[in-house]
């Protein structure tokens, strides 16, 4: 029996990568009179990168682009940082199909409810208090996020951290994913993984995964199975999560 759910954020639980984090990189590019502008397209190779911090630095040091030698990346990312959030909290981004439901049938049927991700707790905080209620954190037994471990995603550290605070072990748990960064860290701390694939990542490569969706579904939505077999079902409940584990 499946005693935890694991989820990621980004690309998970919302799609917030094109027109939130990326929208306030750029914002916080110009006001910091920056020539970086980062398309969707480009948004999208920069994704391989897990962490803001890390993104950033990769786009300085291998594309060309001008900045100051003094530039602060870590000053850099908090003003982005405060930046999404203020978005968020505006202009909450609404769930995709099935996480909510999914997140309630957990509570309700005594499965602990956790958080693997790279992004800021911050980050994290704003997205669950406006997007999925008010008192959403205290859903979540853990949440393991930003740099709570030293190496981030496709590392297992993470996930190794959240089966830790969990104390459970890694075949009682499952973890829910959107990117091959993110199920390659799963898969590396031995726990199952199901994908629901995000806007970015529709292309990548999931080998190992239990079955990869286009998201998670309602009665009324079914998902589209992209990889695996879902038998009948049509939508992500935790019987049919018993039945694979």
């Amino acid at each position: 029996m499946i005693k935890a759910l694991i989820f990621d954020v980004d690309g998970t639980l919302a799609e917030t990568e094109r027109d939130a984090h990326r929208v306030a990189f750029n914002e916080t590019f110009a006001e910091y009179q920056l020539d970086w502008h980062w398309s969707v397209e480009l948004y999208g190779e920069l994704l391989a990168v897990t962490g803001g911090k890390e993104r950033m630095k990769f786009y300085q040091d291998n594309y060309e682009c001008s900045c100051p030698k003094t530039l602060d990346i870590v000053a850099l990312h908090q003003m982005k940082t405060a930046r999404y959030n203020n978005m968020l909290s505006r202009r909450p981004i609404p769930l995709r199909p099935g996480v909510h439901r999914l997140l309630e049938e957990a509570r309700h049927n005594g499965v602990r409810l956790a958080i693997a991700t790279t992004t800021t707790l911050k980050n994290v905080t704003t997205l669950l208090e406006h997007s999925v209620a008010p008192e959403a954190m205290s859903w979540f037994d853990v949440i393991a996020a930003g740099d709570m471990v030293s190496a981030k995603k496709p590392a297992p550290d993470i996930y190794l951290y959240a089966l830790k605070k969990l104390n459970l072990p890694a075949d009682q748990c499952l973890a829910i994913e959107d990117s091959k960064n993110g199920i390659r860290s799963a898969l590396a701390a031995n726990i199952r993984t199901l994908i629901t694939v995000s806007d970015y990542t529709r292309k990548e490569d999931f080998s190992g995964a239990l079955l990869v969706v286009d998201h998670l579904g309602e009665p009324e939505q079914h998902f589209t199975v992209l990889a695996g077999n879902a038998g009948e079902a049509g939508y992500v409940d935790l019987n049919m999560l018993h039945d694979f584990v």
